[in-house]
């Protein structure tokens, strides 16, 4: 073990593992397929870039986050490791050169998107490179039982059969036992493998209180907690337009904050996740797109304002908060309207089967394709104009396709990301002569020239942050000399843009013939169905430990109640005397007894403690006397 220690001192200056690091390392290393459960900020990373580092060859590294794959890389580029990464943003001949390199020795960590795994040129190449061992991070998304699951991932499957000799190192920080069964059991094709060894640190975070806020006005309660917790906050929502709204909001409390979603071109993504990351910014409202491999241990906070769909999403995004060991808060706010809007989401997200297949008519339709033929025919899908074309709704068509996907008929990949392109029509000497008229078209030409190699012969993707960070202009300012550039006939610029593909994994089949196994949609239905009632139960559980509840969910039965989340805490602040609460039960009746529909902000004119009205008003609706639709109240 004292070389796995020397490398450790050597890159990370750490003097020892910790939790079961060091189990981990030399199960894999010993050449045994491995399993590591490991919480949020557990560590991971160290399990796999250690033994790739003692080891002779490369280690496969499948992730599925282009912008975690790229921190990673460059973070140990940094630390004079040899990585690299292969992904969508690569040209043929980058991605090629990147191969190669493995091929010949000159990369340790090689980094594959796993949709990278089935590519003909991937595969070639592999055959000839000295892997190491196959490392699958977030390795849940391999289980269709899993909250996360994501098709492309069976394909490593297939690497495993090229690859017997090597073995697999799968980590996660959320599966369930059922979950870990089917981890191993996809990673082990036809049993021909031997059992994993399996380790596992326990999920407990006894520095992170877990809290449910019952409570109506959540913008209010939201401002309340953040002005109550100083600090790094995180406050996840469920939509791209409520992350906009919810910061808008707090700006206009007068707090710090900012949004994030996919919907952001890369170079806002990475402005704002930079400013939160240097605490230019304190607050950031977003997506679940937000979190994943983000190396910031200091957030005291995490909000979801609206409820997930599971307690696999609910704890790892929880999960952010105090990974520096201090003190810190998850809170969830919840009421009555959280529930309709949750369960509305089983038949949002498992339309029916007939539905299904009038989507897939639609589809052929929309693209002429006959039955029998398409077969991999690669569409770019603009769902906006297949919506308006026939009559249906965006979330319940990517649902459609999404099942479809997962039945073998239609391959549906959302916003597919490509990046800017330029290619020079002029001569290289032909460029001088243009020198010295437009100053900023100067600083552009020579960025490009000096970052960029090929520029004359072939398109090239660009950075576009890159080019504006050197030349000291603004992302809009780029784009207008780029687009001058353009129309000047200096050089043809394809915009970066995001675009959903549907591609036919098969020929078109008459919609009659589909069909749908349990294993793709009744089971996965039901199963979602589960986890949703799960993560309602954990809300609305007023006796039992957060803490233990999330554990147990996860297969821990032995831990303790954890003495500081809301349950353990057994505040009484909020108890009521039958008179106040009477009291708040008639003036809300009255509020309403004109007939019309009332802002549940109208509520604080009343002349009460505010959580004895919640707590009236929460009785009302239980009762039916008041009816809550999404902050309107009326009778």
């Amino acid at each position: 073990m004292s070389t796995f220690l020397d490398i450790l001192k050597k890159y990370w200056g750490y003097d020892d593992f910790r939790g079961i690091q060091r189990e981990i390392i030399e199960s894999i290393s010993s050449g045994h397929d491995t399993l590591g459960l490991m919480p949020t900020g557990g560590g991971k990373s160290i399990t796999f870039q250690v033994p790739a580092l003692a080891q002779e060859g490369v280690c496969i590294v499948i992730t599925p986050l282009v912008a975690l794959m790229k921190d990673q890389v460059q973070a140990l580029r940094r630390r004079r490791i040899k990585a690299a990464a292969i992904h969508s943003d690569m040209s043929y001949d980058e991605i090629l050169k990147t191969l190669e390199n493995a091929v010949f020795g000159a990369v340790k960590l090689l980094y594959v998107s796993p949709e990278r795994l089935s590519s003909e040129l991937f595969r070639a190449k592999l055959r000839h490179m000295k892997v190491s061992f196959i490392c699958v991070d977030e390795a849940h998304c391999i289980s269709q039982w899993g909250y996360d699951f994501r098709p492309s991932y069976l394909t490593i499957a297939d690497i495993r059969r090229d690859l017997p000799q090597c073995p697999v190192l799968a980590l996660t920080a959320t599966a369930t036992p059922e979950v870990m069964r089917d981890i191993q059991d996809k990673l082990s094709p036809h049993g021909q493998w031997p059992p994993f060894n399996v380790f596992r640190m326990s999920f407990e975070r006894k520095n992170l209180a877990y809290m449910v806020r019952n409570v109506m006005d959540k913008d209010e309660q939201l401002v309340h907690l953040l002005n109550e917790v100083p600090g790094t906050a995180i406050v996840y929502a469920r939509s791209r337009q409520r992350t906009k709204e919810v910061a808008e909001m707090l700006t206009r409390a007068g707090l710090s904050a900012t949004f994030f979603h996919a919907g952001l071109d890369q170079a806002e993504k990475d402005r704002r996740q930079r400013d939160w990351q240097a605490d230019r910014t304190r607050i950031i409202v977003a997506t679940n797109a937000f979190g994943m491999g983000i190396d910031k241990p200091d957030v005291r906070l995490v909000v979801h304002i609206d409820c997930p769909d599971s307690i696999e999403a609910y704890f790892q995004e929880a999960g952010r908060a105090g990974r520096d060991g201090g003190k810190a808060y998850a809170v969830l706010l919840y009421n009555g309207s959280d529930e309709r809007k949750i369960r509305k989401r089983v038949s949002e997200t498992w339309p029916e089967k007939d539905y299904i297949r009038k989507v897939y008519d639609h589809l052929a339709y929309f693209y002429q394709v006959g039955v029998g033929s398409g077969y991999n025919a690669i569409f770019e899908f603009p769902i906006d104009k297949f919506c308006r074309t026939y009559g249906h709704f965006p979330l319940l068509v990517e649902s459609a396709l999404k099942i479809l996907h997962r039945a073998g008929y239609v391959e549906y990949r959302e916003e597919e990301d490509c990046r800017a392109r330029v290619m020079f029509c002029l001569e290289r000497d032909d460029l001088y002569l243009l020198r010295g008229n437009q100053p900023e078209e100067d600083k552009v030409i020579v960025a490009l020239l000096r970052n960029y190699s090929g520029l004359f012969v072939d398109y090239r993707f660009i950075d576009e942050a890159l080019i504006a960070e050197e030349t000291g202009l603004t992302m809009p300012e780029l784009y207008v000399v780029l687009k001058g550039l353009s129309q000047k006939r200096v050089l043809n610029f394809i915009p970066q843009k995001r675009s959903p593909y549907v591609r036919y994994m098969q020929r078109r089949e008459d919609s009659e013939n589909l069909l749908f196994p349990p294993e793709v949609y009744d089971d996965l239905k039901r199963r979602y169905v589960e986890r949703i009632e799960a993560i309602l139960a954990y809300a609305n559980d007023e006796r039992h430990c957060r803490s233990r509840l999330l554990l147990r969910y996860f297969g821990e039965n032995n831990s303790n109640d954890c003495g500081i989340c809301d349950v353990c805490a057994a505040r009484t602040d909020t108890l009521y005397t039958d008179d106040e609460l009477r009291q708040a039960h008639d003036q809300i009746m009255e509020l309403l007894s004109d007939g019309c529909t009332h802002d549940i902000h109208q509520l604080h004119h009343i002349n009460l403690p505010y959580e004895a009205i919640e707590q009236a008003l929460e009785q009302l609706i239980k009762e039916e006397a008041v009816i809550d639709d999404d902050g309107l109240l009326s009778m």
